[in-house]
């Protein structure tokens, strides 16, 4: 079973930046659609970006859509969720997941990371 190792969280000012990582313990980034999702206290766990395995596309969620940046590093075998213009409402456990199929998806998939937390200040 593949674990995902994440990185990156930590405490923000609004209007600032973070980058965070998910590597799959096994290296195999590169053949799954990774997605990110993010839980705040007291809510659902909710979509935030995806991007395929077959041609690298994306999908976003509207509410971060412009300001955050999902990649994939073939080299290192991580992918990235890179966050701009924070706002205190980002403010949550961030996921990395491991999606089914081919093309970005809002749909998680079975096997997730332990998440790393995002606090952003206002």
């Amino acid at each position: 079973q593949v674990q995902l190792i994440e990185s990156g969280g930590g405490l923000v000012q609004a209007g600032g930046s973070l980058r965070l990582s998910c590597a799959p313990s096994d290296g195999t980034a590169s053949r799954y659609t990774m997605g990110w999702f993010r839980q705040a206290p007291g809510k659902e766990r909710e979509f935030v970006a995806s991007i395929s395995r077959s041609d690298g596309s994306t999908y976003y969620a509207d509410s971060v859509k412009g300001r955050f940046t999902i990649s994939r590093d073939y080299a290192k075998k991580t992918v990235y969720l890179q966050m701009n213009s924070l706002k205190p409402e980002d403010t949550a456990h961030y996921y990395c997941n491991v999606q089914r199929g081919p093309i970005a998806t809002i749909t998680p998939g079975d096997f997730w990371g332990q998440g790393t937390q995002v606090t952003v200040s206002s």
